[in-house]
């Protein structure tokens, strides 16, 4: 199968903001919850922090990086998905994190944004679906202030038989199924298609280190089911870079 185009899967996007939300707690039992502020965590983001979400759908990332940063911080949350940017913001009205939150309408291969903007990065869920992923990961490069980090969280393309055959089979007959009870079945009919062309963690490392980051960890989780790579961007010089820890339960993939 053909790598949908960026306007194809923007019309997916569009399309299954609606049951978005529901379905990843359904899918996941609540997991995604966890696997999203582990990734938080891994960014390195601190009270105060300018920080971006990048490809933030509903806004998951983008409430936790608000809650992070607290009221002295900023954060702004990015994608090509007009539906998902309304749905994102709705879930946040009346809160107080949303006076720390901007919503962007953009593309993360052609970032809105200066060299050395942003103080943290997260993206869940997107760089499977960008059409050109080391030109996002030059972007996300390019817009780290020095020894900031960027963590990025998706499916795990595994080349383990095992992981491989889990996988398939929650795609098979719990994503899909489940999606088609809500109309949207060729709408995630695409996944298992997206992982098999998403690189493999030591593959995405080698990606991130040709963008220009100094450090690059990719870590397993959920049983190998889904992973976050952890890139460094290097240290201004007559300074170190902090090493990325591994979190609680959690293998790195080398």
């Amino acid at each position: 199968m053909a790598a949908p185009s960026s306007a194809q899967v923007q019309r997916i996007f569009d399309q299954i903001a609606p049951i978005y939300d529901p379905l990843n707690d359904w899918l996941s039992l609540g997991q995604h919850r966890i696997w999203k502020q582990m990734t938080v965590n891994w960014s390195g983001a601190q009270p105060g922090d300018r920080v971006l979400d990048l490809c933030c759908g509903s806004g998951d990332l983008t409430q936790m990086l608000a809650r992070q940063v607290g009221p002295t911080g900023w954060v702004t949350g990015l994608d090509f998905s007009a539906a998902q940017l309304a749905n994102a913001q709705r879930r946040v009205a009346g809160k107080g994190i949303a006076r720390r939150i901007t919503w962007q309408l953009g593309d993360a291969v052609a970032l809105p944004y200066p060299d050395l903007s942003f103080d943290a990065i997260t993206m869940g869920y997107g760089l499977r679906n960008v059409v050109n992923i080391p030109q996002a990961l030059r972007e996300i490069h390019r817009v780290l202030k020095p020894g900031a980090r960027a963590a990025i969280l998706d499916f795990c393309h595994s080349d383990h038989a095992g992981v491989q055959q889990v996988q398939r089979f929650f795609l098979n007959q719990l994503v899909v199924p489940l999606a088609t009870r809500f109309g949207c079945e060729s709408e995630y009919a695409y996944i298992e298609a997206s992982i098999e062309r998403f690189p493999l963690g030591r593959e995405q490392e080698s990606l991130a280190q040709a963008a220009g980051f100094a450090q690059t960890t990719y870590y397993l989780t959920a049983l190998g089911l889904m992973g976050v790579l952890v890139c460094q961007k290097a240290s201004p010089p007559g300074t170190s870079d902090s090493p990325v820890g591994i979190g609680p339960g959690e293998i790195s993939a080398n």
